[in-house]
């Protein structure tokens, strides 16, 4: 029986994706055998399965692209949020994206991507499509996964970017705030802030009081280091803007002219201690590139798993990593449910043992 398996990648971009789809080609070629599949990229995430924009690959197109940056299948962000909303172009997404899947005479589809991209997934599955999703995003921030492809490698460009304004930051006697990815989660901005000896780290999950952080730069000056790092997560927001519901945050920040409170930082700092400060946005940069050796392992096994699993039939699940295991959830059961920073997690009671303020 030849099988047809669609695969798709939507979101933002990361460092092993194209080792993730490389492990599941080169495993379902294993399984099924390679004359027995056919294995259809679909261009930019769901808008190419909504138009239908795909092409049959070959399994030559997977070779030399286990250490390559971002995705061959291209992506882009098509949220959740709008799939059941028909706009002016009158198209019914989830109609359209059926009857590509039939047209192509689909027998599966891989979704892989992070949490908006799982709720469309599992959205399809209950439409009754078989699915199986891949957990991507350098924020590692989906339920039920220990770990997502992506996040180690952007820990380690995270890290390397802290590391290096140490010496700036000491032979100027600066504070340099490093604004990290992250909007809802603080994970990436954790760990790496830990890696790197950041000497405050400011998280979504924990709301900053200016003052607080202005101390701890003071207190480090008093004890003879003249400098200090703050990695700040781009979603972070301080106690006051706790107490405002998201939407109205968003109001204030705009009549600010501000998208993430770095620079706010930087500058009341700078303001009540009279040191001064300097802002770094890696951004991007924190995407792109190889994947490291753990991504590409990590990716290799997601991406077999996900053969496996078209292999037993089983569908409407994600493949996850549970207690260093390579297992899989259901989609509904994980779908629309962040994973966030819990004030006891390890990493917390460690750099706060280790007297890293988090500005609370």
């Amino acid at each position: 029986m030849k099988r047809r398996i669609g695969i798709l990648t939507s979101g933002g971009d990361c460092p092993g994706l194209n080792a993730t789809i490389r492990g599941a080609a080169k495993a379902c070629y294993q399984l099924f055998g390679t004359d027995d599949v056919e294995i259809i990229g679909i261009n930019d995430g769901y808008s190419g399965l909504i138009n239908n924009e795909c092409k049959e690959m070959k399994p030559s197109d997977f070779s030399g692209i286990l250490t390559r940056g971002g995705t061959i299948f291209g992506t882009k962000r098509t949220p959740y949020k709008k799939m059941l909303v028909i706009e002016e172009d009158n198209v019914d997404k989830v109609k359209a994206m059926k009857d590509t899947y039939k047209k192509q005479k689909l027998d599966c589809l891989l979704t892989l991507g992070g949490n908006g991209t799982h709720k469309t997934a599992n959205l399809l599955s209950q439409e009754g499509l078989n699915v199986i999703g891949l957990p991507k995003t350098i924020d590692n921030d989906i339920y039920g996964t220990s770990v997502t492809f992506g996040f180690h490698t952007a820990v380690d460009i995270a890290t390397d970017v802290i590391d290096r304004l140490h010496s700036t930051a000491d032979s100027h006697d600066r504070i340099m705030v490093v604004e990290i990815m992250g909007n809802k989660a603080g994970l990436l901005t954790l760990y790496s802030g830990i890696a790197g000896g950041a000497d405050m780290i400011v998280l979504p999950e924990i709301p900053f009081d200016i003052d607080k952080l202005a101390e701890a730069c003071e207190k480090r000056a008093k004890n003879g280091k003249a400098f200090s790092i703050l990695a700040v997560a781009e979603g972070a927001f301080d106690t006051e803007e706790a107490k405002l519901k998201k939407k109205e945050r968003a109001r204030l920040r705009a009549e600010r002219g501000e998208t993430t409170a770095s620079n706010r930082i930087a500058k009341e700092i700078q303001a009540k201690t009279g040191m001064e400060t300097r802002v770094c946005v890696p951004g991007h940069m924190l995407r792109g590139g190889s994947p490291s050796a753990y991504d590409r392992v990590l990716a290799t096994k997601f991406g077999v798993r996900a053969a496996q699993l078209i292999k037993e039939e089983k569908f409407g699940y994600t493949v996850a990593m549970v207690k260093e295991n390579v297992t899989e959830n259901k989609l509904i059961d994980i779908a629309g449910k962040p994973k966030l920073v819990p004030d006891d997690h390890q990493l917390i009671l460690t750099a706060r043992d280790m007297g890293i303020s988090f500005g609370d």
